[in-house]
């Protein structure tokens, strides 16, 4: 039967905040399983739903790509799953079968194409769930997770061991993978490298501990707000500056002019001149790394293609990190057990589904690391 539970959803775009309401959940299908949360991350992706940088192909939809549960229900003929089992959302689903997937970049995974679409990946009309008046409600990401309970895809979801800590491992469901991910697959980042991580919240934070891990000599961390800051601090970074420009006259000044070796931008929200001035941050041949999100409406970079061409620079998107889900999120949770990861000590505050908008108010304001929805 039908599962009823509250959600917080967006009706419009842009809009003040979530709107918590109550909503059905179809059961689960073939290769679904229904899933109480357990924790959900206010991450800034799902806050671009509201400002209407990020555009969904269907209204309304209920917010959240992050997040822990239990597996209360299992659909049918779905082998390898179990009632009780504790899963962590991957945001970008792998269905291990596509071009990008047999080649080890399950981020790029052709399921990819319907994360924002908010129905099932495999028949674009059905929707999981649905209002009291027979609406249907998309999902963020294909999840969901600002609901009590969600339905979801098994391609969408990591097990973790029986022992895991639910209320602390959502962070690996994207903000790790994502900004570890930036710093040492996509940025390459080597022993002796200078660093700047341009934006230190919830996915830079770990750009700064994924470039430490890979040895990285010199990681600057540059962002206005002194709590990251702080925090960059404690998990591996050198040094840290308020802006781009103090960053990158500091770094020429310790690499005879050259600047640092990559940039890695995962600012909350990226303009053009923000890589602009990560490609002026950077020494012959050096790399920037784009991560973080930018409005649809942002279509330029103002630099100069002679310089692009001259000193061999490179600009990259990045998306999940370049991370491979189904290994890198047990692979983290592994490092986390072995005390390699920091988790707990980013995650600054938790509050109930009712309160998630004074959780945004309290990360524009820079008064939170990482906050998340703790469903009780």
């Amino acid at each position: 039967m039908p599962v009823k539970t509250r959600a917080a959803i967006i009706r419009q775009q842009p809009t003040d905040g979530f709107e918590i309401v109550d909503i059905e959940l179809d059961d689960p299908r073939q290769g679904e399983i229904l899933v109480k949360m357990v924790a959900s991350g206010l991450c800034h992706s799902d806050y671009h739903l509201l400002t209407g940088d990020s555009v969904p192909h269907h209204l309304p939809m209920v917010g959240g790509h992050e997040g822990t549960g239990i597996v209360e229900a299992v659909g049918p003929n779905t082998p390898g799953w179990e009632v009780g089992e504790k899963i962590v959302f991957s945001f970008i689903s792998s269905c291990g079968k596509c071009r990008w997937c047999a080649e080890g970049m399950q981020n790029l995974c052709d399921l990819g194409a319907y994360l924002m679409r908010g129905s099932r990946f495999d028949d674009l009309d059905s929707y999981r769930f649905t209002l009291p008046d027979g609406t249907p409600v998309g999902q963020m990401c294909g999840l969901g997770t600002f609901a009590e309970r969600t339905v979801v895809s098994v391609d969408s979801a990591v097990k973790l061991p029986a022992d895991a800590d639910l209320e602390k491992t959502w962070l690996l469901g994207c903000g790790v993978g994502t900004g570890w991910g930036s710093a040492v697959y996509l940025a390459e980042t080597r022993p002796g490298d200078a660093i700047i991580v341009m934006g230190v919240g919830g996915v830079g934070v770990h750009a700064v501990q994924g470039a430490k891990h890979a040895g990285a000599t010199t990681i600057i961390a540059v962002d206005p707000v002194e709590l990251k800051r702080t925090k960059a601090l404690e998990v591996g970074a050198t040094h840290t500056f308020e802006t781009i420009a103090e960053a990158t006259e500091f770094v020429k000044s310790i690499t005879n002019g050259q600047g640092a070796d990559k940039t890695i931008v995962t600012i909350g929200v990226v303009s053009g001149q923000d890589v602009a001035d990560a490609f002026y941050s950077i020494r012959k041949a050096g790399t920037v790394v784009v991560t973080g999100i930018t409005p649809e409406s942002e279509q330029s970079i103002p630099i100069s293609p002679l310089d692009l061409t001259r000193y061999q620079k490179r600009i990259m998107g990045g998306i999940y990190g370049g991370s491979n889900p189904r290994a890198d999120i047990p692979r983290q949770y592994a490092m986390y057990r072995a005390g390699q990861l920091k988790l707990d000590e980013l995650v600054s505050a938790t509050y109930d589904l009712d309160d998630i908008n004074q959780g945004y108010v309290d990360l524009l304001d820079g008064r939170n690391m990482r906050g998340g929805v703790l469903h009780r």
